[in-house]
């Protein structure tokens, strides 16, 4: 059934890329030569297979680089040229039509197309800061607020890279954080690309006095041993957590595995031995598992995963397969926290939706 699945995806796929690339070369030079065009087929379909083609021939950079921005075009272009198209249809109704409109809409679909490549380029590359206010009704000792700074989603790698984790770094610094989560897809498949910008000395910036914890997501993957990329991750400034729970003066941590990790354990064996008179916090990459964290007694879960769609109308998808697919929402005792991210997946765009910080400001006691 898997397969059937991918055979009618990639057949779907390669009919929209046929739409884009027979509007694109009518409007360009349909008098060309036969060379000309057998070029621009040859051309078309290395891009156009670029973005999987570059992970099957070991992470190549430049090809990595092409199909995630080939991703970006294609989604705007598919959407825009069916508008251009029936905009062309009413218009040779009219006494506007004539011979160079094609022309003119081509010109309108680039112009508009780098527009809002620009726009989305914004939203991805220029995060905002996005603070809640949350009541705990448990003691946690002495403590009586706590300024939590999380960022998920950073999916660092060949384009959200170093300049945009030294940015990260900054702003969570600014912030004062007297924690700081990191709740999965810290890395974007990719451990080479990540080392070689040197982004693991940069994260080891970020400071906090009751320290940095992460979890991992379902991008945070490594050829080889988990322990090896957890290590390396630790490095960075910060502990991960792996199915398992850290106390922290009167409040304790839990980290779990990514749902997508078939050993992920129940968290109810994660948490047998937890005191439920001092606030929990959970760490769980994809919000999927919310009432399970209620039942066990958590108070604050935090997550990202959904990127809130990350380009529109994708948060539609995101809003009905998640309770909370971004922001806030509270569930009995549970509070849960979700972040749109701080990086992105595949084309370096946002649209609908914009990267960011999120700092919770916790208070405890009833």
């Amino acid at each position: 059934m898997f397969i059937v699945v991918g055979i009618l995806m990639l057949l779907i796929y390669g009919l929209l890329v046929y739409y884009i690339g027979q509007t694109l070369w009518k409007w360009m030079s349909p008098k060309s030569s036969t060379l000309f065009k057998v070029l621009y087929i040859v051309v078309l379909t290395v891009v156009a297979t670029s973005f999987i083609s570059g992970r099957f021939l070991g992470n190549l950079t430049v090809l990595n680089i092409i199909g995630s921005y080939w991703m970006a075009v294609f989604y705007v272009l598919i959407i825009l040229l069916p508008i251009l198209h029936v905009g062309l249809w009413v218009i040779r109704l009219t006494a506007f039509r004539g011979r160079n409109m094609e022309k003119i809409a081509g010109y309108v679909a680039i112009i508009v197309m780098v527009l809002v490549i620009g726009y989305g380029s914004f939203n991805a590359y220029s995060p905002t800061v996005r603070s809640y206010d949350i009541q705990i009704a448990k003691k946690a000792g002495s403590l009586d607020e706590l300024n939590i700074v999380m960022a998920s989603d950073m999916h660092f790698g060949l384009l959200s890279g170093k300049a945009h984790a030294e940015r990260m770094v900054q702003e969570i610094n600014a912030l004062k954080p007297d924690m700081v989560l990191f709740p999965g897809d810290i890395i974007d498949d990719d451990l080479d690309a990540y080392l070689h910008q040197g982004i693991d000395q940069i994260l080891a910036g970020v400071t906090a006095p009751y320290g940095v914890y992460g979890s991992l997501g379902n991008h945070d993957r490594f050829e080889g041993e988990i322990t090896e990329l957890i290590d390396v991750l630790e490095r960075s400034g910060m502990t991960i957590l792996y199915d398992e729970t850290l106390a922290i003066d009167d409040l304790t941590l839990v980290g779990r595995r990514d749902k997508q990790d078939k050993n992920r354990a129940e968290l109810s064996s994660i948490m047998q031995d937890t005191d439920l008179q001092k606030p929990v916090i959970l760490l769980d990459h994809q919000p999927n598992a919310l009432g399970e964290a209620e039942q066990q007694g958590v108070d604050l879960v935090v997550s990202g995963h959904t990127h809130r769609g990350q380009v529109f109308p994708a948060h539609l998808i995101t809003q009905a397969m998640f309770e909370n697919d971004w922001g806030y929402l509270q569930k009995g005792q549970l509070h849960s926290i979700v972040s749109s991210g701080y990086g992105f997946w595949g084309p370096p765009i946002r649209l609908g939706s914009r990267s960011e910080i999120v700092q919770i400001k916790v208070k405890f006691g009833p």
